[in-house]
């Protein structure tokens, strides 16, 4: 049974553990980086060292594409004509994923060549839910409700309690208005029209007070003092019209 090749692994390298995996494996690396990588015979001696040099050209090689991508409208525009322009974009996605496959391919070499074993990844298939996970998909179900259910009434709850305190404001404010109109009073405030109220009460109770004394003081004069006062009236009168006739005359 020969060793596992994971997806991605270059075409033309001998899977790991063969005997001409190594050989395969440098003379691929050489075909990334550029030819003059050759000229150095340390690299072929430590092919570890090459896989490194080619990561880090391949990763290099990916990002410029990607930048040229981006730019390519902006930098080519006045000097290409539109369609030769699309066909640029085409190439550097063209070219852009297959340096990206290289890119993917000089890892997995590298890590070959590093000693990592590669095996194939197990994925299993979903478990069917069982008595237990029924259960529990059932109680997470209940919980969601639950709080689904708490959420709403906290809501409604605040909605109610918003529109209480809004009835409350409103009343205070009706209260007060209606309030406003029996303290005022014209020239002062309700204030000084309740100190005003009762010294106009005093001044009045006084000059009743005082004409129910004349009046008294009046009817209890003896008849001789009421009949010199009406006959001294008399003649008072008599000097007055006799006055005005001599005037007259």
């Amino acid at each position: 049974m020969g060793a596992y090749i994971p997806p991605g692994w270059p075409a033309g390298v001998h899977p790991p553990g063969d005997e001409e995996f190594e050989s395969t494996a440098i003379g691929w690396l050489l075909d990334v980086v550029p030819p003059d990588y050759r000229l150095h015979g340390v690299l072929r001696r430590y092919p570890v060292a090459l896989a490194t040099m080619a990561r880090y050209h391949s990763k290099a090689c990916v990002e410029g594409a990607r930048q040229g991508y981006r730019t390519a409208r902006t930098e080519l525009a006045g000097a290409l004509p539109p369609h030769a322009i699309d066909t640029v974009l085409a190439a550097y996605r063209k070219e852009g994923a297959r340096l990206a496959a290289t890119a993917e391919a000089v890892d997995l070499v590298e890590r070959a060549l590093r000693g990592e074993v590669f095996t194939p990844g197990m994925s299993l298939p979903p478990a069917a839910p069982g008595p237990q996970g029924a259960q529990q998909h059932s109680a997470e179900q209940h919980s969601a409700e639950q709080h689904s259910t708490e959420q709403h009434s906290a809501e409604q709850h605040s909605t109610e309690q918003h529109s209480t305190e809004q009835h409350s404001t409103e009343q205070h404010s009706t209260e007060q208005h209606s309030a406003e109109p029996e303290s005022a009073a014209p020239g002062g405030t309700g204030a000084e029209a309740a100190e005003q109220r009762p010294a106009r009460t005093k001044a009045e109770q006084k000059t009743a007070t005082q004409r129910t004394a004349k009046a008294k003081a009046a009817e209890e004069r003896p008849p001789g003092a009421k009949a010199a006062g009406a006959k001294a009236a008399g003649q008072r009168n008599s000097a007055g019209r006799g006055r005005s006739d001599l005037a007259r005359t």
